[in-house]
């Protein structure tokens, strides 16, 4: 089942019960707007907002990290969902946050969970109709998760899996940010990669106008790359935003689901004793 979903089909299910349609806007390094209130200016009709912030680990010391199964079924649980709805994630134009939605629900478990493909600039594009305002909150329903470990990953486990080459890690950061030639948003961090880690910047699987390339042409782009089919791999990215994007790709193109690294390069490159390579 395709993770993406068209305007057209999320237009044809509009209506339809049970479905929730969440705009995941967050903002990536160096982007300046207002998710918020941008959703309030233009949103499509009967969604709501889904913060990433919100939906994550208030303790962690590291951004936007994955919340305990309790915290998010009650964030969840009070958008209205259960475990039968259909949720569809989209964005306000950078791909990633709609990725890292649908990431998250399929970790806590949630399987009919989409991306609307091209998220709010295609479906203006497509003259759909929009909503402004704030979103009336519908009743909160009980959400049992059942969290998938398999599909997320911590720095002990990265540590194993650099040092014994277990599996293909897939870095969705810019060519010169993996190959430690310029420094990191974020201080403080080493600049480079984890050893073996392959270099696949997220925007290679997307069009100019933020779709994904078809299904065929990412897996094409995944097998040049030297991403096994039959092998799960790992994403990671520098806050486990674009490393979704990387998760869908796969998932788009056929290959094994695989894991996220959610600390990704924050939470390695300021780990002491972390091993990180420069260059080719």
């Amino acid at each position: 089942m395709s993770p993406l979903i068209t305007v057209k089909t999320l237009a044809c299910w509009q209506g339809e019960s049970p479905l929730c349609i969440l705009d995941a806007t967050a903002l990536l390094p160096g982007e300046t707007s207002n998710p918020d209130e941008a959703f309030l200016k233009a949103h499509i009709p009967d969604s709501l907002r889904f913060d990433i912030d919100l939906f994550s680990d208030p303790e962690s010391t590291q951004p936007h990290t994955v919340p305990s199964a309790a915290r998010f079924g009650r964030l969840f649980g009070a958008l209205g969902i259960s475990r039968s709805t259909h949720v569809v994630f989209y964005d306000q134009g950078n791909t990633a946050s709609a990725c890292r939605g649908w990431w998250l629900a399929r970790v806590f478990g949630h399987d009919q969970a989409f991306i609307l493909d091209g998220g709010l600039p295609a479906w203006l594009r497509d003259n759909q109709p929009i909503a402004q305002g704030a979103a009336p909150m519908p009743m909160a329903q009980p959400y049992a998760c059942h969290t998938r470990f398999a599909r997320l990953k911590g720095l002990g486990d990265m540590l194993d899996i650099v040092s014994g080459a277990l599996q293909p890690i897939l870095d969705a950061r810019s060519a010169a940010r993996f190959y430690g030639e310029v420094p990191e948003p974020r201080p403080g961090l080493a600049s480079g990669h984890m050893p073996g880690a392959i270099n696949l910047p997220y925007k290679k699987l997307l069009a100019d106008n933020g779709q994904f390339l078809a299904p065929n042409r990412v897996r094409e782009i995944l097998l040049e790359a030297g991403i096994p089919a039959d092998k799960p791999a790992v994403t990671t990215c520098g806050s486990g935003m674009t490393a979704a994007v990387l998760s869908v790709g796969l998932a788009l193109a056929g290959f094994e689901e695989g894991a996220l690294y959610d600390g990704s390069w924050a939470e390695w490159g300021a780990s002491p004793g972390a091993p990180v390579t420069k260059g080719s």
